[in-house]
């Protein structure tokens, strides 16, 4: 048995549109010249030429949301309570590490439109389709259209959005942990402002999100890569970077299968 993984993480990126413009990360690059400033002080007496090829460190200094990339968001991100208000809702740094190395489950959801609110009907005939029965702990991936937008100016605004009732029914199934490869677990903001426009209905905004205040999830978003997954039959580790009081953390996700 051969056992192969498959990177399903996101680059952050300051060159791939991935995010609205007030939330794009930036990178700063120094490379091994550059860092001959930074490192020569730490070394009273040390020359350019006392290092091989005259090198010193390459870094970088990154600006950016514990949201860039790919990443986990906690509850804490949806509200402030969960559990119909029982509970303070918890932060990335309280995820119970239990959770992030599980048996994984792929829904494919590329044929839907881009700004579709998929239910729970969808979600129902597409385990059907692939003959699986939601287990509790099952980490549910929804790969959407928007990886085919990745790379492109439109990736933002692409894929359909898991809707309130869908997300109850995965988390009524128990099913803690989520992730799509679209920008957001809910449907493109562009799509979702025109529904809200026509019926002033504000239960239509981050509807998929805002069912953490019900029962709590973690939720990864903009994967990668997951048309590369069957249906089942992998496990998924995506274990959160621990940030104090964070509403997410940044997360390098993969699929490992057995063969």
């Amino acid at each position: 048995m051969v056992r192969r993984f498959v990177d399903i993480s996101m680059s952050i990126s300051a060159s791939v549109v991935t995010d609205p413009e007030p939330l794009r990360p930036r990178i700063h690059y120094t490379d091994h010249r550059a860092g001959l400033t930074q490192m020569l002080p730490f070394f009273p007496g040390l020359r350019e030429d006392d290092l091989p090829d005259g090198e010193a460190w390459a870094v970088e200094e990154l600006t950016l949301s514990t949201h860039s990339g790919s990443h986990m968001d906690a509850p804490w991100h949806y509200h402030s309570t969960t559990d119909y208000g029982a509970r303070r809702a918890p932060t990335i740094d309280e995820a119970p590490l239990h959770l992030f190395l599980r048996p994984g489950v792929k829904l494919d959801f590329r044929n839907l439109p881009d700004g579709h609110v998929v239910t729970a009907t969808e979600v129902e005939r597409e385990l059907s389709r692939i003959g699986h029965s939601l287990q509790p702990f099952d980490i549910v991936l929804v790969n959407t259209s928007a990886s085919d937008a990745y790379g492109g100016p439109d990736y933002v605004a692409s894929g359909c959005g898991m809707g309130r009732e869908a997300t109850l029914f995965l988390t009524g199934h128990g099913v803690q942990v989520v992730g799509t490869d679209a920008w957001s677990w809910d449907a493109p903001f562009v799509h979702t402002a025109k529904r809200f426009a026509m019926t002033g209905d504000a239960a239509l905004i981050w509807e998929g999100h805002k069912a953490g205040r019900e029962r709590p999830y973690f939720q990864m978003e903009k994967l990668q890569n997951l048309e590369a997954l069957p249906s089942t039959g992998f496990t998924v580790s995506c274990f959160p970077v621990k940030i104090e009081r964070a509403s997410a953390g940044w997360v390098r996700a993969v699929a490992i299968l057995d063969e």
